[in-house]
Formats: C-alpha cells, sequence, structure tokens
C-alpha cells in the first residue's frame, strides 16, 4: 500500500526558523512569491529536472528508493551552495521537492533517519544538510528523527570515488549507539549516487533492530 498523502500538503510543510529567514520569492528565479507559493514558484518547480519515475527497482537492502530530481542544473548548483556556503534558504524549496515523495512511500514507515555527518565536518560547516532537508518532511509524515546511529570515521568524500572505492571508504563508518526499536525507517540524504553511503547505513540499522528500510534522497547523480 502506499501512503495516502495529497500533494497540496506540500504548502503545508511545518514552519521553522530556516521557513522565516526564507525570501519571499524563488530560490532558482527570484520572481516574488505568488499566493499559495512557497520557496519555488510554478514555473521553476514544473521546469525541474524531475526524475520520472522515482522510485526505483531495489534488490538488496531497500524496500524502496525514490530519487525525486536529476542531480542536474539548477539542482547541483543549488546543493552545492546549501552544503559549502551555507545558503539555508534552499532548505524549504528542497522541503517542497521531498514533500511530492510521500504519496509514493510505502506504508508503516515509523522514523525518518537523515545521513549523519562526522561531528567534525559538521562543526565546521554548521550543520548538517540531511538533517535539515528531512526535518520538514518528518514532520509531515508525523514521524520522529532518529537519532541512534552516528557517523564515527570522518571519510573522504564520495564524490569523484568510484564504486568500490566509495563501499571501501564507507567501511565501519556508521555506529549504533543503542538497539533501534522502529519497524521501517527512511534514510534521507541530498544525492544518491551509487547508494553505497545509504547501503552501509541501512546494514547497520538492519543489524541493530529495524526490521526495514528505504530510501528517500533529493536528487540522483549519475
Amino acid at each position: 500500500m502506499r501512503r495516502t498523502v495529497s500533494s497540496s500538503t506540500c504548502h503545508n510543510l511545518p514552519v521553522n526558523i530556516v521557513d522565516l529567514l526564507a525570501p519571499l520569492s524563488c530560490v532558482f528565479c527570484g520572481t516574488p512569491s505568488a499566493p499559495g507559493e512557497k520557496s519555488i514558484c510554478a514555473g521553476c518547480f514544473q521546469d525541474l529536472p524531475w526524475n520520472e519515475p522515482s522510485v526505483s527497482p531495489t534488490p538488496g537492502v531497500f524496500e524502496c528508493a525514490i530519487a525525486m530530481l536529476h542531480y542536474s542544473f539548477p539542482v547541483d548548483v543549488a546543493i552545492k551552495a546549501l552544503k559549502f556556503n551555507r545558503k539555508l534558504f534552499y532548505v524549504p524549496a528542497f522541503s517542497e521537492v521531498l514533500c511530492r515523495a510521500a504519496e509514493s512511500l510505502p506504508e508503516g514507515i515509523d522514523a525518518v533517519l537523515p545521513v549523519p555527518l562526522h561531528w567534525r565536518r559538521k562543526a565546521h560547516r554548521g550543520f548538517n544538510q540531511a538533517t535539515e532537508i528531512a526535518k520538514p518532511f518528518a514532520g509531515l509524515l508525523g514521524v520522529p528523527l532518529l537519532r541512534g546511529i552516528q557517523r564515527d570515521q570522518a571519510t573522504p568524500f564520495q564524490s569523484g570515488l568510484a564504486a568500490k572505492e566509495r563501499v571501501r571508504n564507507l567501511r565501519r563508518a556508521f555506529q549504533a549507539t543503542r538497539i533501534l526499536t522502529h519497524n521501517h525507517v527512511l534514510i534521507v540524504d541530498d544525492v544518491l549516487t551509487t547508494g553505497a553511503t545509504a547501503r552501509a547505513l541501512a546494514k547497520v540499522a538492519l543489524g541493530n533492530g529495524v526490521r526495514k528500510v528505504s530510501v528517500l534522497t533529493l536528487a540522483r547523480a549519475g
């Protein structure tokens, strides 16, 4: 079964401090927001590089894998601006995009797990972009953020690495801090490339009490 959350709820995402600080115009073209619009105007929303179909076959550890967009202009530029230049006004815009996935998710998701950052990288960046885009979506689903897994190794950036190097890079990167009691956890991240990060995180979750894992990302690269 699929969720029955209406796409109209995209305009009713929980308000947080980032929403209050966001400019009252489209983050992509700068057009002043019309009634009913939030951070993306109707034209830019339609013209985003949507990944259709967004739900991918998922042999292995995932029950379901969804990537909403292709990692191409203007999404790639916006994600980099958020992560490396602290352009936090992109957060509510990305949450609007993730909202469209609600109807495609399987039933029974009872927690959202943002991909953790190592504490040193988070301290340098000032935030975890996966957590920021996951918060409003978790609020929409009415489920908590899962905090029981941490990133113990400050691995090099995955970008630029081949598939096998990505897997090696993530060995023992994540550790559970307690036994997890959730039935179906949704991993949320900004970009999915080979899926190595999400699989490594999923294996830790499944090995520490979680029964099912699905994954949702803003964009798919490659």
